[in-house]
């Protein structure tokens, strides 16, 4: 396996003016630009008299500043603290201040809204806009800031060569990265990730969705997640990939009009937004063709016609849609499935960085999470037939949460698997099926384990449902559901929809996990930065 560091450094030496990190119709840096930000901060690093292993928080909107940011701390042998950027500010200080974070990078709006008092590790803040001293605390650090470009070009007069490029590679087992993760329930939780982890995690995405230098990618999803930071952005990087970053979350119309104009060779994504492109525009399409979809050879001729659509509206070139972070909508998957579509459906968390099961779209077998990426085991003694947790070992599992002695003693078990936390089986093929939380499952009065988000999928193929969770009242099951219902609908119908859903649901469910009650939300569900239902403020 090849330290994902040591390729960093044989792509920036051979593709020295290659675009390497873009913003969407904004600023581009080549290889070589790269090249020269890593050392102008390793000089900054000498002469501030901050030292390896120190923290360091990002915390920004996506950008090609933000990466470069990232890439300085890496490289240099500092360890990366990502944080979403919709944090609470009162957050954002919280975890600065609790991973001991010396430097935050950030923007002047969210800076603003933060206490340096509350952050006392902090010796300053740099503005990721414009490498700009928003704040200090230390003197020699500040100093240091504002003279690295003169310290760079007194080390490089005539400047830097890509013979000059080199990267440290002796940390495999050295921490990179404390990422925090909010889950849904409790308090945030900074998971500790090392180099070995990050060139684990990159070996895998080469030997099953490989790339090539000089192709390009769009990055949407938040760097401050492992889903986007290791498969958008850390994976394509060090291979020569260029990555294009749209910031804020874009509209339907600005997303379509990036992917045409980027032409990625692969999207990463989350189901909800493949789910909502099927409702708008493949959805439509072919139920205006619904006979012809009856007649064999026709139908197939329909679904290529479709995927070739798809495929053309996001640039033409992708060859994988990777989606992770839930389940797909059963009827979403079976239509893909049908279409031929090069997509998957993949399995993890923060603390596998990220994989746990992935599987090519040819193999992967519907209603599953694909195949383990390393080593997994099924807490049960049916594995097969018998729910149990889900455990994993492998060079990508964290090796522990930062400073939380707590979580660590219940996270692994005695013979060194990490506890997941969600229940699963296994089949003959190896393919995971993922079951629920432990913490969701409801065991109802005949002992009975029902869990919650195999009833919930189901009703995501009702009318009307957009997204649902079912709680157990008083022994009885009780599904709360966000619905999507027409304006123009008339108050008798509109009050019909619960029974509708109750009806349609239970006649593809078991007896004892039967719906005896749904109620509507007026509001979405509340959610975590990671888009997850934050169930225990629904009872």
């Amino acid at each position: 396996m090849k330290h994902y560091l040591k390729k960093l450094e044989d792509t920036i030496r051979e593709h020295w003016d290659q675009k390497a990190l873009c913003d969407y119709e904004g600023e581009s840096f080549t290889y070589a630009d790269l090249a020269k930000h890593i050392e102008m901060f390793r000089l900054f690093l000498n002469e501030s008299g901050i030292t390896k292993r120190n923290k360091m928080a990002i915390c920004a909107r996506n950008s090609a500043r933000w990466a470069i940011a990232f890439w300085d701390i890496n490289v240099n042998g500092c360890v990366a603290v990502p944080l979403l950027a919709d944090f609470h500010p009162n957050s954002v200080s919280a975890l600065t201040n609790h991973s001991d974070s010396v430097m935050l990078f950030t923007d002047e709006d969210i800076w603003k809204k933060l206490n340096p008092a509350q952050m006392p590790a902090l010796k300053a803040a740099i503005n990721v806009k414009d490498s700009t001293l928003l704040w200090h605390r230390d003197e020699q650090v500040a100093q240091a800031w504002e003279n690295r470009e003169n310290l760079f070009l007194q080390q490089h007069p005539s400047g830097m060569k890509p013979e000059q490029v080199s990267y440290s590679t002796k940390n495999w087992d050295k921490l990179a990265i404390i990422n925090y993760t909010s889950g849904t329930t409790g308090n945030p939780k900074g998971v500790m990730l090392t180099y070995g982890a990050l060139s684990d995690t990159d070996d895998f995405a080469n030997s099953h969705f490989p790339n090539e230098p000089g192709e390009t990618i769009v990055s949407m999803l938040p760097m401050a997640h492992m889903y986007g930071l290791a498969i958008e952005f850390i994976h394509p990087n060090v291979d020569g990939v260029t990555v294009y970053f749209l910031g804020k979350t874009p509209s339907p119309t600005t997303l379509l009009k990036a992917m045409r104009d980027v032409q990625p060779y692969m999207v990463v994504t989350v189901p909800l937004v493949m789910e909502k492109v099927y409702a708008s525009s493949i959805k439509p399409a072919l139920e205006k063709m619904r006979m012809l979809l009856n007649i064999p050879r026709v139908n197939k001729l329909i679904y290529s016609t479709v995927r070739k659509k798809l495929i053309t509206a996001f640039g033409g070139k992708v060859r994988c849609f990777i989606m992770g972070g839930a389940a797909l909508k059963p009827e979403v998957e079976q239509c893909f499935q049908k279409m031929r579509l090069p997509f998957t459906v993949g399995y993890g968390m923060t603390e596998a960085c990220p994989l746990l099961g992935w599987e090519w779209w040819t193999d992967f077998v519907p209603g599953s999470c694909g195949k383990p990426v390393h080593e997994i085991r099924i807490d049960s003694a049916d594995p097969k037939n018998v729910a149990g947790e889900i455990q994993a070992r492998g060079r990508n599992i964290t090796v522990g949460y930062y400073k939380n002695p707590e979580a660590n003693a219940v996270a692994f078990t005695d013979d060194g698997w990490f506890r997941t936390g969600d229940l699963g089986t296994i089949d003959d093929e190896g393919n995971i099926f993922i079951r629920g939380r432990i913490k969701s499952m409801i065991l109802n009065s005949s002992g009975q384990n029902i869990y919650p988000e195999e009833v919930e999928s189901v009703l995501s193929g009702c009318p009307y449902v957009v997204e649902s969770i079912v709680v157990d009242r008083n022994g009885k099951l009780v599904a709360l559901v966000y619905a999507d219902i027409p304006d123009d609908m008339n108050a008798e119908a509109k009050n019909r929809i619960p029974e509708q859903i109750r009806t349609a649901a239970n006649k593809a469910l078991p007896v004892y996990s039967k719906i005896s009650k749904v109620e509507l939300m007026d509001l979405p569900f509340e959610k975590t930065p990671k888009m997850s239902i934050k169930r225990y403020l629904y009872k």
